[in-house]
C-alpha cells in the first residue's frame, strides 16, 4: 500500500499526527507544497526509509507511507487530535486473510467463551 497524506488547504493548517494500528510504515517521501504525482516519487527513499507507526504530516506539506497489507484484520488509521477523527480524519483498513500461513487469521481455540 502506499499512502500520501497531504497537509495542504487554503485556510491556515496545523500539523496532523496520524497513527495506524496493526503495522508499522516506511516513509518513503515528504516535502512542502502540493504533491506532484509525476515528480515527488522520483526523489522517494526507497533504500532506508525510516520505519514509523507515527508521522506528522506538515502543515502546507505532505508525507508518502508504504506498508505491505499482510497483517489480516480491521486496522483503524487516524489523526491523534481526536476531535480531527470526530471530523472525519480516521479511516478503517479491512485486510483479509493472505495465501500464506502467517498472513491468516488464526482460528479462535476451542475453550474460547462466547460473548
Amino acid at each position: 500500500m502506499e499512502l500520501v497524506f497531504r497537509g495542504t488547504n487554503t485556510v491556515a493548517g496545523i500539523d496532523h499526527l496520524m497513527h495506524l494500528h496493526g503495522y508499522s510504515f516506511y516513509v518513503v517521501g515528504s516535502g512542502f507544497g502540493n504533491f506532484d504525482k509525476d515528480k515527488d516519487p522520483l526523489n522517494y527513499n526507497l533504500v532506508d526509509p525510516p520505519l514509523m507507526e507515527t508521522i506528522a504530516v506538515p502543515r502546507n506539506g505532505w508525507i508518502a507511507i508504504r506498508f505491505k497489507a499482510n497483517n489480516p484484520g480491521v486496522w483503524f488509521m487516524h489523526c491523534h487530535f481526536e476531535r480531527h477523527v470526530s471530523r472525519g480524519m480516521g479511516m478503517v483498513f479491512i485486510v483479509r486473510n493472505g495465501r500464506s500461513r502467517d498472513a491468516k487469521i488464526l482460528p479462535l481455540p476451542p475453550d474460547m467463551p462466547r460473548c
